[in-house]
C-alpha cells in the first residue's frame, strides 16, 4: 500500500506531470515542440550542474572515498551487461548484434534519469553523495566498450569458423573486413570519451573540484536554484519523444517490454542494497541504484549506430526511452526510496511525511 501511495504522490510532482503532458501532446499530434536551440542547451546545462556539485562533493569528502563505490559500480555494470546479454540471447532469442546492443544500453547509465533522481531527492529534503556524478561519467562508456569487444570476438569467431570454405580472394576480403571490425573498439572508446556529454560532465567535475563551495556560491543561482525548472522544461521534450515512440512498443514484443521493466527493477534494488552495505546514505543508495537501473537513450544511439550497425535501433531506443525511462522515474524511484528507507532503518514517520509532502 505504501508503494502505491508513494507512486501516486510522485505522479503529482511537476517533473512527472510535465513529462506526462509531453506524452499527451505527442499522442494528440499537437505541433508543440521545444525549440532546437533550447533542446540542445538543456542537456549541457543539466550535466554541467550535476558535474559542478559532484566536483564540490569530491573536494569535501576526498577522492579516495569514492574509489570503492566506483570500482563496485563498474563491476556491477559489467556483470549486469553480461547477464542482460545471456537473457536476451538465450531466452529472448535475439540475434548477437541486437542482444549486445540492448545489453550495453541497459548496462550504461542515463544522465537524464540521474537528473530526475536528484530532483526527486531534493523535493524530499534528502541528500546524496555528490561524487556519484563522477561514477556516472565513468560508467557511461564501460558497458559500450565491453559490448563492442564481445561483439568483435563473436564476429571474429564466426569468420574463423567459415574461412575453410572460402577461396584465397575471399579470404583476403574477410581479413580486411575483420581488421575493420577490430578497429571499431578504439573508435567507440574515442567517441564515448570525447562525446559532448562526457566532456561537459568531466570538465564540470574538475571545475567544481577546483572552485569548491565558496567559488560555486557566485553561480549557485544558475546551477542550483534553476536546476529543477530546467528539468521540467526538458521533461516536456522527453515526454514528446516518448509519446512518439509509444506506437513502436508493440513492434518490440512482449518479451522486451517485460525485460525493460523487470531488469531495471532487479538492477536498481541490488544497487540500493549494495550501496547501503558500502555505507552510502539513504539518498546515495537510491542514486547508486538508479545508476544501475537506468538505460541510456541519448549516448546509446550515437555510439551503437556506428559500433554495431547491424543492430536494430528501434529495439534499444524504444525500450529505453518509451518503456524503461517512464517506469524508472514514475514507479521505480519510489520503490527504491522505500527499500533504501527500510534498509537504513528509517521509521515509518519519515515515509508518512514523504507521502503527505508529495500529496500537498
Amino acid at each position: 500500500m505504501e508503494i502505491l501511495q508513494l507512486i501516486q504522490s510522485n505522479l503529482l510532482t511537476p517533473i512527472i506531470l510535465f513529462f506526462l503532458f509531453g506524452i499527451i501532446a505527442a499522442r494528440i499530434k499537437s505541433d508543440l515542440k521545444i525549440p532546437e536551440a533550447i533542446s540542445e542547451f538543456l542537456p549541457i546545462y543539466l550535466l554541467a550542474a550535476i558535474g559542478l556539485h559532484g566536483g564540490i562533493e569530491m573536494r569535501n569528502t576526498g577522492f579516495e572515498n569514492m574509489l570503492i563505490p566506483m570500482f563496485v559500480a563498474i563491476g556491477l555494470s559489467l556483470l549486469f551487461t553480461l547477464n542482460h546479454y545471456q537473457i536476451l540471447r538465450r531466452l529472448g532469442k535475439f540475434n548477437i548484434f541486437d542482444s549486445y546492443a540492448l545489453a550495453s544500453t541497459y548496462g550504461a547509465v542515463g544522465a537524464v534519469t540521474f537528473s530526475v533522481g536528484l530532483s526527486f531527492l531534493k523535493n524530499q529534503g534528502v541528500t546524496s553523495e555528490g561524487y556519484l556524478a563522477a561514477i556516472l561519467a565513468i560508467l557511461e562508456p564501460v558497458a559500450f566498450i565491453m559490448a563492442i569487444f564481445l561483439t568483435n570476438m563473436a564476429v571474429s569467431k564466426q569468420i574463423r569458423a567459415k574461412k575453410q570454405s572460402f577461396t584465397n580472394d575471399e579470404l583476403s576480403d574477410i581479413d580486411v573486413g575483420l581488421k575493420e571490425t577490430k578497429t571499431k573498439l578504439s573508435q567507440v572508446l574515442h567517441e564515448s570519451l570525447t562525446g559532448k556529454a562526457i566532456v561537459i560532465l568531466l570538465g564540470s567535475i574538475v571545475i567544481g573540484y577546483m572552485i569548491g563551495a565558496e567559488g560555486f556560491s557566485s553561480i549557485s543561482i544558475v546551477f542550483d536554484q534553476m536546476f529543477t525548472g530546467a528539468i521540467v522544461i526538458f521533461m516536456i521534450e522527453m515526454g514528446i519523444i516518448a509519446g512518439q515512440r509509444l506506437g513502436d512498443i508493440k513492434k518490440v514484443g512482449i518479451f522486451l517490454v517485460a525485460f525493460a521493466i523487470i531488469m531495471p527493477t532487479f538492477n536498481g534494488i541490488i544497487g540500493v542494497l549494495v550501496a547501503t552495505a558500502m555505507g552510502l546514505s539513504l539518498g546515495g543508495a537510491v542514486m547508486f541504484g538508479l545508476l544501475l537501473a537506468s538505460a541510456s537513450f541519448i549516448a546509446a544511439p550515437a555510439v551503437l549506430r556506428h559500433a554495431i550497425p547491424q543492430a536494430n535501433p528501434s529495439l534499444y531506443i524504444t525500450s529505453a526511452l518509451g518503456i524503461t525511462f517512464p517506469f524508472n522515474i514514475i514507479v521505480l524511484l519510489p520503490i527504491m526510496f522505500i527499500v533504501s528507507t527500510i534498509v537504513h532503518g528509517e521509521g515509518s514517520i519519515d515515509l508518512f511525511n514523504y507521502i503527505t509532502k508529495g500529496l500537498i
